[in-house]
């Protein structure tokens, strides 16, 4: 067997820790290496709400048996309170600082560990707090996954950029008046984070001008997806799992 066929058959080395994007909610779009290495890592660990199964877990659900050791790492908080708070931060970043510690009890061991990351590992991702604390002293393997937005925009069936568009990828907890000035200078905008920032963000694309060509995007490629313009949405409150999509106008040949 040559390296690469090695590589899609799922070879994971002992002591290394795997970032295994594991997309953005559909198992199809999982790319062939993150998905063998679900099944050959030692320990598969993931991330979960209090009470939840954990997205990430959930989507690779059919490629796991009974006999493989799993880490649930639990999050003692997650949009109870505003990311802001230094009660926030405080409490996560203790939980993180368990975690990175948990995993590095396997990996001293020799265990190899494949820690799940919704989307891609280095966007957004819990994995990345885990990569900062442990890199310097293990051997890790960011395995990229197919973005939420890049799912999002597939399953909205709009292109995103055209031609010279410039693309912003803005967080929702921003502060309002931020978000209308970045919005103001660009031509095309992703918006993350939107869940409980929702109304917020309605009324910073609504000053920006592109409330018209806005989408409001839930749970895109999982089975309760549901799309629709943003101007249509009335809801108070976004998914956890959400964003706005304003498609870029540029050149079309």
């Amino acid at each position: 067997m040559n390296a690469l066929a090695s590589d899609i058959a799922g070879s994971a080395r002992a002591g290394t820790l795997y970032g295994i994007g594991v997309g953005p909610g559909d198992i199809r779009y999982l790319t062939l290496r993150a998905a063998a290495l679900v099944g050959a890592v030692d320990v598969v660990a993931f991330f979960a709400k209090q009470g939840m199964q954990g997205n990430a877990r959930r989507i690779v659900e059919p490629l796991m048996t009974s006999s493989r050791v799993e880490m649930r790492l639990e999050y003692p908080v997650t949009d109870e309170i505003p990311p802001e708070s230094a009660d926030y931060q405080c409490r996560i970043s203790a939980f993180y600082e368990r975690s990175s510690e948990t995993l590095a009890g396997f990996l001293r061991e020799g265990k190899s560990v494949g820690l799940l990351a919704e989307g891609d590992p280095f966007f957004y991702g819990s994995f990345m707090h885990m990569w900062r604390r442990l890199e310097s002293d293990f051997p890790v393997e960011v395995v990229p996954g197919v973005t939420g937005m890049s799912g999002c925009w597939t399953r909205a069936n709009v292109p995103i950029t055209w031609g010279n568009d410039t693309l912003a990828v803005l967080p929702g907890t921003l502060a309002e008046d931020q978000l209308v000035e970045r919005l103001r200078h660009t031509d095309a905008a992703v918006i993350m984070k939107v869940g409980r920032n929702l109304g917020k963000v309605r009324r910073a694309v609504e000053a920006a001008g592109l409330l018209s060509r806005a989408l409001y995007v839930e749970r895109g490629t999982m089975a309760d997806e549901r799309i629709l313009p943003l101007a249509e949405c009335r809801d108070e409150r976004g998914a956890y799992f959400a964003m706005i999509l304003i498609p870029g106008q540029g050149r079309r040949l």
